[in-house]
């Protein structure tokens, strides 16, 4: 089969690789979307010591299953594989499973390819109505529907009112949505890039800032969707006394976190890591039932072009929140 893989720090080749059912006896899925995350990218710059080369990336997918009980059926994946039998497992926070496996990380090949073997639980069937482009959005909006339940879990009666997200891209979208299904009425995305922040003053459910323009302004919930220094700091400065940050983004560094006034504030602060099978669940729900919009925020490339579409994100060219590529 084909594949877009990689073989080393900035670089992505199209090459011929050793077909997934021949390692798999699992359901394959003859991949039609698949996305490009931030992990993706991270991997893609050298800076994720889990994602060794060579390996075929991509996690957010949607296609056919093309064999087995399953055959035919249009679906989604849930790219976690988990034990079901440790300790987070049998206590429902199956995401924390210790040995949880993800495709797009050894020893499970991505989706950035043709076909991708999963077990059969992780495939979600999807409507006839819906595209496969919308469904591989279900992965990074489960990320952000999971950080929103946990948020609004932890936050103290009263405090759910208004909510801040730092980042435009995906995640950060998926978190406004989220926030939006969930019941908090006044959301914020706060993205640097002016393409972007163009892109998405489209819609007119949430407001769209760039850094400057907060102007001291305190919210009851914060999602980092970036995490990096820089929007940690930015978080922890504006996140309202007794509120809640959920912070998602890998984007790298260890500073930024104001310690001292969490502590003297009480502000809670959540490390928040993909989603539970439940979460998984609920998010896919809302998409079908159409709590989370259009789902219309992405563009599309053939996988061939990948090489490209990754420098043009890191270079800023895109305006899209999310680039969903598309193997042939």
């Amino acid at each position: 089969m084909k594949a877009l893989v990689y073989t080393g720090p900035g670089e992505l080749k199209y090459l011929d690789v050793e077909d997934a059912g021949i390692t798999s006896d699992q359901p394959l899925i003859e991949v039609d979307s698949v996305g490009i995350c931030g992990s993706d990218m991270h991997a893609y710059l050298g800076h994720d010591d889990r994602r060794p080369a060579p390996l075929i990336l991509g996690h957010e997918a949607a296609g056919t299953v093309v064999n087995g009980e399953f055959k035919g059926k249009r679906v989604t994946i849930n790219p976690l594989v988990i034990c079901h039998q440790c300790r987070m497992c049998r206590s429902g926070r199956d995401n924390l499973c210790r040995s949880r496996q993800i495709i797009s990380m050894p020893p499970r090949d991505g989706a950035f390819a043709q076909l991708v073997a999963l077990p059969g639980e992780n495939l979600i069937e999807i409507p006839d109505e819906m595209r496969f482009e919308q469904a591989a959005l279900a992965e990074p909006i489960a990320v952000s529907w999971h950080a929103v339940r946990l948020g609004i879990e932890a936050a103290t009666s009263g405090m759910c009112e208004n909510a801040v997200v730092f980042g435009g891209g995906a995640i950060g979208v998926a978190a406004a949505l989220s926030f939006r299904a969930q019941g908090v009425c006044h959301i914020t995305i706060v993205e640097p890039n002016p393409l972007r922040r163009d892109y998405l003053s489209r819609d007119g459910s949430y407001s769209v800032v760039s850094p400057e323009d907060l102007n001291g302004q305190l919210f009851d919930m914060v999602v980092d969707a970036v995490g990096n220094d820089g929007s940690r700091r930015q978080a922890s400065a504006v996140v309202h006394p007794g509120g809640v940050v959920m912070h998602v983004g890998l984007g790298g560094g260890a500073g930024g976190v104001d310690l001292r006034r969490l502590t003297l504030q009480e502000i809670t602060f959540i490390g928040t890591y993909t989603y539970t099978k439940q979460h998984f669940r609920e998010a896919c729900t809302a998409m079908f039932d159409g709590r989370l919009g259009c789902l219309d925020w992405f563009e599309t490339r053939p996988l061939t072009d990948g090489p490209q579409a990754f420098l043009d994100i890191l270079d800023g060219r895109v305006n899209a929140p999310k680039v969903i590529l598309k193997p042939e």
